[in-house]
C-alpha cells in the first residue's frame, strides 16, 4: 500500500466543496442499483452466485486500470444489487482519455450516460480543462456508463432483466481511507459481504 496523506479526512459523499478528488489516496466506493433491484445474481447460505450480468460488472472493474493509468484497483465485490470496491488514485499528474470508447457502446451516436443529470458529486469538476489526472467522479462515471451500455446489450441480446430508466442510482457513497487499519477493516468487510447478506442494510 502507498503512504497516506495525514490531511485527508473522513468525509461524506454528497457535495464536498473544496475537496480535490483527484488527490492521491484510497477510496472505498459503494454503488447501488436503481431501486436496489437484484440484477447481478443471488446469495444462498452465505455464498455468492453471480449471473452473467454480475460477471460483466467484474470485467469492467478490471478494465478501470487500463482506462485510468494513474489508479490501482483493490478489493471489490459485486453483490446482487450493489457494488463495493476500493480504488486508489496513485498519481494525479498522469493524463487520461476523457472519451468513452464508442466501439464499446450500444451505438456510437447514442451512448448512454447514466448520470446525464446534474450531480453534486459526479459533476463537481466536470468541464475543467485544468485537470490532468483522474478524479473519483470521472472513474465512477465511466464505470457506470460502460456497465450500463453492456447491460443494455444484455437485455437486447440475452433477455437480461430490464431496469427502470437507470441501471445504477444517481449517486454513490465514498469513504476516504486514512490508514492501514481502516484499509484492512474495509477490505475484510468487502470480502465477507456475502456471509453477512441477511443483515445487510442494502439488501431490500
Amino acid at each position: 500500500m502507498s503512504k497516506y496523506n495525514p490531511k485527508i479526512h473522513n468525509r461524506k459523499s454528497i457535495r464536498l466543496k473544496g475537496y480535490d478528488y483527484s488527490k492521491a489516496g484510497l477510496y472505498f466506493v459503494t454503488i447501488c442499483c436503481q431501486n436496489r433491484t437484484h440484477f447481478f445474481g443471488e446469495i444462498k447460505n452465505g455464498e455468492l452466485f453471480l449471473n452473467d450480468a454480475g460477471k460483466m460488472i467484474c470485467k469492467w472493474y478490471s478494465a478501470l486500470e487500463n482506462k485510468f493509468p494513474d489508479i490501482k484497483c483493490h478489493e471489490m465485490i459485486v453483490m446482487p444489487n450493489h457494488f463495493h470496491c476500493i480504488i486508489e488514485i496513485t498519481d494525479s499528474t498522469v493524463g487520461i482519455d476523457q472519451c468513452v470508447n464508442p466501439n464499446q457502446c450500444v451505438n456510437p451516436n447514442q451512448c448512454v450516460n447514466p448520470d446525464d443529470e446534474p450531480n453534486s458529486v459526479l459533476d463537481e469538476h466536470a468541464g475543467s480543462s485544468l485537470r490532468v489526472g483522474s478524479s473519483l467522479h470521472q472513474i465512477i462515471q465511466w464505470f457506470k456508463t460502460m456497465t450500463t451500455n453492456e447491460y443494455i446489450r444484455g437485455v437486447k441480446n440475452h433477455h437480461w432483466r430490464r431496469f427502470d430508466k437507470k441501471l445504477w442510482q444517481r449517486n454513490y457513497w465514498e469513504h476516504i481511507i486514512r490508514n492501514d487499519e481502516s484499509f484492512d477493516r474495509i477490505s475484510n468487510y468487502i470480502k465477507n459481504n456475502p456471509e453477512n447478506w441477511e443483515k445487510d442494510k442494502l439488501k431490500m
